[in-house]
């Protein structure tokens, strides 16, 4: 059985740096064997990977493509407190789009994150789900992601 690290590989993918946050908070807390991230807007390399409203200025394509990287984001707040990624489980997945006023498609962008955790953590990262769209949301990010997970193993 390969571990989350190896199953991101054959994605081509790895767990990023953490992101810095951008305010007064931290990117995870850790009580016990839960784990809560504070919403992971999809910074790559130091930029968001998309800004605006999805459905005007930003493709339903590209917001599921910020909701991915969102996920990454939270995998690597999640393993900053836990040391790994081995054990852990996702429980539940906050998504938050900011859309268009007629833009009804969040449950869609939110599958970036949620296909991406059932991808990396198997039968563990399947989860329950909040795809929720608002005005705005900070440094104009068009998606942001936060997670509760708990530590299994």
């Amino acid at each position: 059985m390969s571990t989350p690290e190896e199953r991101l590989a054959g994605l081509g993918l790895s767990v990023p740096d953490v992101v810095p946050p951008v305010a007064a908070y931290l990117p995870a807390v850790r009580s016990g064997a839960m784990v809560y991230t504070a919403g992971q807007i999809p910074m790559r390399e130091g930029s968001l990977v998309a800004t605006g409203k999805v459905g005007a200025d930003v493709t339903q394509e590209t917001a599921y493509e910020c909701a991915r990287q969102c996920a990454l984001n939270a995998m690597a707040a999640i393993r900053s407190v836990t040391g790994t990624l081995e054990g852990v489980r996702i429980l539940k997945v906050g998504v938050f789009v900011a859309s268009a006023p007629d833009f009804t498609a969040q449950a869609a962008v939110a599958n970036g994150a949620s296909e991406l955790f059932g991808e990396v953590f198997g039968e563990l990262g399947v989860h329950a789900r909040s795809a929720v769209g608002v005005a705005v949301l900070p440094l104009d990010s068009a998606v942001e992601v936060e997670v509760i997970a708990e530590v299994v193993g």
